[in-house]
């Protein structure tokens, strides 16, 4: 029973060893084993299966050399971590590596290696038989480049809590630590990639670009980030497209198509290399050279891509580049590669095949030279001088990947040395045991490595806690051509720190980029023309935001820079220049005392108290003559003051409102008004009573005249006063401000109640009107005593003149509201002094009285 276990075992080691996973590795042994997944091809060969025989295994095609220098950094970094004295000692790191052809299907057929060995280890049949073959289990597989291959192995991997460190694979879904338990990496994730994008095209004011993503859980997540970006910052979307290298020509072709015929001139590419490389291809035979590529890190230094062939398209490409580290001693250890020392690495010979464009000796490509005249190749020694050929092998100057694997394995080999030196008591493990290295497991490792906090380096802190992401730290590099041998240089042009403060993340030198190869000029790329100041972006109907026409703004509005979503209202008192670009101050206008209008009219005020108090003088003088004593002269000498008091409050009208003049104006012109109109009317009845006989001839009729008259003068005037008080008590006048007219501002009177003003307008009229009927029923009395014409004549004009004055003054508007009511004023103040007065000043200064 024990030899057959022994015998099983043995049978088991060799079909892992020799069978499964793919042929074609690099192995070496070692005390613990390390398994690794680098694409040293771009892709597999496709042919249909058609199933009418045993399928063939897919063949690699296109040799990888930067992923052959990845996978030589790797065996770098395992050689000095073996020959430290302080790291590992007396335990010796082996490795497992196998290519990942840039496919999922290759990816799993070496996956499964690794976790079938792992299965044969935890049968423990070394207590049955002495297995002196033995081959350790991989305790942690270094890998994949791709995220969509990460995606398969860490699935796989998971299953069995094998640690998986990735040096390339960016995609955010790798961060569900519920989906991926066993899966690290040492690249950030592309959820700061896509803010980065977003940033930068945000930096350079494009609103209208393309985005292409490779069909992949690399492309697709990216992209889906990118759009949201996007969307927060009003950019716009032209064409969304996927792409894969596996895409038919028709596909290609069509796609280019939509690409040629968009207007958007900036192309986002979250795609790998090879799937991005069809798409390029095709631009360049149809000669597309005015677009800019936003390059995601899958690609923006992919040896694939920059190609001299390739630069009249690509030249001027902005891409995101991970931090460069330097690897001391890794460019001598790359120059020493040949065939015949590296039995270990069965790599070499293709890539020195495919360096060389050369046949190895027993090479099996030689039989397909044969069978294919056209890719005729001499043979080669093996020793032929690698640093005399220009190769991508050998671009040890910006290390990126490169020393992200190099990292990659010595954080491995500082989570074992970890466990090496653990003080039992305090381990991670059950009661703070420590695991023990001869019998290291996958999973304690994965434990370790979860716990691992170290600075690497370049000082950037490596660690791997749940639900933790490295920090995000681009290099910005902008593709040149070389005028030297026209070969693609990568010029460093920014940076970009996720983790800065707002405001410093992003930092570019304009000055050291080169737009399509040859510009400084920053590329348009917006859907539409930028608007200019006094403009504003006007929607247009079934397009997207970011294509709009540009509209002027309305008065009243401005705006002063370009492309403006919306124009800025002037505050109240300005107002918008005739280009709409500023708001300068309105004039302030009312009937000022300066102005033509205000002075024509403050002269007519004064000549009116000018007059009146001449018609005054010569009533005082003469007042003993008859006339004047017909006249009823204690009432004239009231009247003629009322007159004055008429004249006087045309001048409140003038000059810029205050609160008081608004709230002294119109109470003083309606009771002055109420006043001369009250004398007027008890004239003119005391009159038609005498010669109606209606009033005693007696001492009585002196006093009761005299008096009566003026009792009802104050109370028709009281009446007024009343209804001024009432007004003021409960809304009073205030200036006013009107705003609402282009250019001017007029501050006039804001009357508080305009039907307490049409009280005071209409009262007064009521009185005139009285007066009027008075004046008319006398027109019969002698004519020595008949003044009724003049009144009547009068009253006329004041009702003309207030009739005409109520239309006249809700028409207009500022200042000339206060001018029309001074000339209302005037008017029916000239006219009552000129018609009941300047005919006996006439009779009194320049004829001879009757006597």
């Amino acid at each position: 029973m024990k030899l057959l276990l022994c015998y099983l075992s043995m049978l088991g080691f060799s079909y892992v060893t020799s069978t499964y996973g793919p042929h074609q590795r690099a192995q070496m042994t070692g005390d613990i084993l390390l398994g690794g997944l680098f694409p040293i091809h771009f892709g597999v060969s496709s042919k249909d299966q058609d199933l009418a025989a045993r399928p063939e295994a897919t063949q690699c095609v296109r040799f990888n050399f930067r992923g052959f220098r990845w996978l030589q950094a790797m065996i770098f970094a395992i050689d000095e971590i073996n020959n430290s004295s302080s790291l590992l000692p007396n335990i010796t790191l082996g490795y497992r590596i196998f290519d990942t052809c840039n496919t999922v299907s290759k990816a799993l057929e070496a996956t499964l290696s690794f976790v079938a060995q792992n299965k044969i280890d935890s049968l423990n049949l070394d207590e049955f038989c002495n297995c002196t073959d033995h081959i350790p289990s991989t305790i942690a597989v270094v890998g994949a480049a791709g995220s969509a291959v990460s995606t398969a192995v860490a699935n796989l991997l998971g299953l069995f809590y094998i640690p998986q460190i990735s040096y390339a694979s960016s995609s955010r879904l790798l961060s569900n630590k519920n989906q991926y338990k066993s899966f690290m990496r040492t690249i950030p994730t592309d959820e700061y990639q896509a803010t980065a994008m977003a940033d930068i095209i945000e930096y350079f004011q494009w609103n209208w670009v393309i985005a292409v993503a490779s069909d992949d859980d690399y492309g697709r997540p990216g992209i889906e980030k990118f759009e949201k970006e996007m969307e927060e910052r009003d950019i716009c979307i032209h064409l969304n497209e996927l792409i894969s290298q596996y895409f038919e020509d028709h596909e290609i072709k069509a796609l280019v198509d939509r690409i040629e015929n968009s207007t958007a001139k900036v192309i986002v590419v979250f795609a790998s290399g090879p799937d991005i490389e069809p798409l390029i291809k095709e631009m360049v035979r149809r000669n597309i050279t005015d677009r800019i590529w936003l390059a995601s890190e899958a690609w923006a230094s992919s040896s694939l891509i920059a190609k001299p062939e390739y630069l009249d398209v690509v030249a001027g490409t902005i891409g995101f580049a991970l931090r460069a580290g330097q690897i001391p001693g890794f460019r001598e250890f790359l120059q020493q590669v040949q065939p015949k020392k590296s039995s270990h690495n069965e790599f070499v010979r293709e890539f020195w095949e495919e360096t060389f464009n050369c046949y190895l000796e027993g090479s099996p490509r030689i039989q397909e030279s044969e069978n294919d005249s056209t890719t005729f190749r001499p043979l080669c020694t093996g020793e032929e001088d690698i640093t005399s050929v220009e190769t991508p092998y050998l671009d040890y100057k910006h290390l990126r990947i490169s020393y992200n694997v190099y990292g990659t394995v010595y954080a491995i080999a500082q989570a074992l040395q970890d466990i090496l030196t653990c003080t039992p008591g305090r381990g991670l493990f059950a009661n703070n045991s420590c695991a023990d290295i001869k019998k290291i497991e996958a999973w304690q490792v994965l434990k370790q490595l979860r716990h691992l906090n170290f600075t690497n380096s370049l000082g950037e802190k490596m660690h791997f806690e749940e639900n933790a992401d490295l920090t995000a730290n681009y290099t910005i590099v902008n593709w040149h051509r070389s005028t030297e041998d026209g070969s693609v240089i990568f010029e460093e042009v920014g940076c970009y720190r996720m983790h800065a403060k707002r405001g410093a993340k992003l930092f570019i030198d304009k000055t050291k980029i080169l737009w399509n190869g040859y510009s400084s000029e920053v590329p348009f790329s917006n859907c539409s023309e930028e608007c200019d100041p006094g403009t504003r972006k006007g929607i247009i109907d079934s397009m997207p935001t970011c294509c709009f026409e540009c509209t002027e703004c309305s008065d009243g509005e401005y705006s002063n820079h370009k492309d403006a979503s919306v124009c800025t209202k002037c505050s109240n008192n300005s107002w918008s220049n005739g280009n709409h670009t500023f708001c300068f101050l309105k004039e302030i206008e009312f009937l000022s005392w300066a102005e033509p209008f205000g002075i024509a009219l403050t002269i007519c005020a004064v000549l009116g108290v000018v007059l009146t108090t001449f018609v005054m003088g010569v009533f005082v003088k003469f007042r003993n003559t008859p006339i004047v004593k017909a006249t009823n002269r204690e009432l004239s000498y009231v009247l003629l003051f009322s007159l004055i008091c008429c004249f006087s409050s045309s001048l409140i009208f003038i000059g810029e409102p205050q609160d008081w003049t608004c709230r002294v104006r119109q109470p003083a012109f309606g009771i002055s008004f109420v006043l001369c109109i009250s004398c007027i009317l008890v004239k003119t009845n005391r009159v038609l009573l005498v010669f109606e006989a209606k009033i005693p001839t007696s001492l009585h009729r002196k006093w009761w005249g005299l008096n009566l008259q003026f009792l009802l003068v104050f109370l028709f005037t009281f009446v007024q006063v009343m209804i001024c008080v009432v007004w003021l008590y409960n809304a009073p006048p205030s200036s006013y401000r009107n705003h609402n007219i282009d250019e001017i501002i007029f501050i006039t009177c804001n009357e508080g109640s305009v039907m307490a003003l049409g009280f005071i307008i209409g009262y007064t009229c009521l009185l005139a009107a009285i007066c009027f009927f008075f004046a008319f029923k006398s027109r019969k009395l002698p004519e020595n005593f008949n003044e009724a014409k003049f009144i009547t004549f009068s009253m006329l004009i004041f009702f003309i003149v207030w009739i005409s004055f109520i239309p006249a003054y809700f028409s207009t508007y500022g200042k000339f509201v206060s001018a029309v009511e001074v000339i209302a004023i005037l008017a029916s103040s000239f006219g009552m002094l000129a018609c009941i007065f300047f005919n006996k000043v006439y009779i009194i200064l320049f004829k001879k009285e009757p006597q």
